[in-house]
């Protein structure tokens, strides 16, 4: 599955979320950092309880 994830700068991180996905936001210090960040979080987002 693919996801459209928004990344944007806020202050002195940058801000990753998912539209498709409520609740789906993390930061990271870079945007490498907060490229794996989503990829977790979507991850986690999406396993079954």
């Amino acid at each position: 599955m693919r996801f459209r994830v928004i990344i944007e700068p806020d202050e002195d991180v940058f801000v990753a979320y998912c539209p498709e996905l409520p609740g789906c936001v993390t930061y990271g210090k870079s945007i490498e950092e907060v490229r794996e960040n989503i990829k977790e979080v979507i991850e986690l987002y999406l396993r079954p309880e």
